[in-house]
């Protein structure tokens, strides 16, 4: 099935190559980062993990979220999402290639990757979130595979694909809820440490993922002839509503416990993201974006008038996601480090390099999807000529 995506109209190359130079260029900074390490980055001694870390955090969310057209296919018989299926599966495997990328230009060296399955300690929870990621990543493979070739030939899948796309649901919350743990289990850094992150997670996970799948079906519907149809894209719009409030209200009872508590150590780190601390509001600006553009996300999603219109729908996707990246992103990983358990106020501010790799992955993302959709639609005859 590859040959399908080696075919295609002018625009499409010209898309792939634009891609492709995107891609040089983070190439390009990497191999600089591997020459001189990771100083080349805006990372410090305070301030450990950065761009990278934050890409990889939210990115896993989008990864998971394919579960949420996958459960109700499979399952629960759904059939409306019968087309979106397929394009869910491939998001995930692209958003998991995205999230391994991110951890292996964090590691600044390369070789330090190999350690992790040359060495393995099942008491890290390193371990078990390479084994849950790259678990994930070869049952979404498996399971596109498998369901597209049936698809190709015009035949049922086979039985025994059931089993592993059943096992694929349970195991799309697990590699969200490892890495939340990851961060929650660290006893020094506050911000952190509470019980509701794992849950957290999720409620972004299950908002950012299926609003990027609508936009691709309304992307996809513009330039192809795949049409996902409205019924499917209004009952994920409804996904999206309800993880997104669940989510926000997560964040409000952070904010509460925090505040009301009156604890130092937990109140500095809304105070760092939300006014600034000690002259450094590096995040303010982009925080209270992430707030505006939730609370108009939540309008546009709440009222059935402005969900049922496209084109506000679109407005409301967008803002969904934006938020969330800015939010679980940078402000959740920047804010765990600052201030430092000794009390340190450090600013942050990804460098050049970080930039154009971060843009360089996302190409890397952006390149498989696009490969992936051009397959599945190029199989199922519904690629414009």
């Amino acid at each position: 099935m590859l040959e399908k995506a080696l075919q295609g109209s002018r625009s499409y190359w010209g898309w792939v190559a634009f891609l492709a130079g995107l891609i040089l260029l983070g190439f390009i900074a990497y191999m600089r980062q591997f020459a001189v390490g990771l100083g080349v980055t805006g990372l410090s001694r305070d301030v450990t993990w950065g761009l990278y870390i934050a890409q990889f955090t939210f990115l896993v969310g989008v990864a998971a979220s394919a579960v949420m057209v996958v459960l109700p296919y499979y399952l629960h018989n759904y059939k409306l999402f019968g087309k979106i299926t397929i394009l869910g599966e491939f998001l995930a495997i692209s958003a998991v290639t995205m999230c391994m990328l991110f951890i292996f230009v964090d590691m600044g060296q390369p070789t330090r990757v190999l350690n992790v399955m040359l060495y393995p300690t099942p008491n890290s929870l390193m371990f078990w979130d390479m084994i849950s990621l790259s678990g994930y990543l070869g049952l979404n493979a498996l399971i596109s595979h498998v369901t597209l070739d049936a698809e190709r030939k015009g035949i049922a899948p086979p039985h025994w694909i059931k089993p592993i796309i059943i096992l694929s649901i349970p195991w799309a919350v697990s590699i969200h809820t490892v890495t939340a743990f990851l961060y929650s289990g660290l006893a020094a850094r506050p911000f952190w440490m509470t019980a509701i992150l794992a849950p957290r997670f999720l409620a972004s996970a299950f908002s950012a993922g299926p609003a990027l799948l609508i936009l691709f079906c309304l992307i996809l519907r513009r330039f192809t002839k795949f049409d996902a149809g409205r019924e499917p894209i209004q009952r994920l719009a409804v996904i999206v509503t309800y993880a997104m409030a669940i989510n926000v209200f997560f964040v409000l009872m952070e904010v509460f416990t925090a505040i009301y508590s009156g604890i130092p150590e937990h109140i500095e780190h809304f105070e760092f993201l939300y006014l600034g601390l000690e002259g450094k509001a590096t995040l303010v600006p982009w925080m209270w974006a992430s707030a505006i553009l939730s609370v108009i996300a939540l309008v546009l999603l709440i009222n059935p008038k402005t969900r049922g219109n496209e084109r506000t729908l679109v407005a409301a996707c967008i803002a969904v996601f934006t938020a969330l990246w800015i939010e679980k992103g940078l402000g959740l990983i920047i804010a765990g480090f600052v201030p430092s358990p000794m009390g340190a106020v450090t600013s942050y501010s990804p460098s050049i390099p970080e930039v154009l790799i971060a843009v360089g992955i996302y190409a890397i993302g952006i390149f498989l999807i696009t490969v992936f959709y051009k397959i599945a639609l190029s199989v199922r005859g519904e690629v414009k000529v």
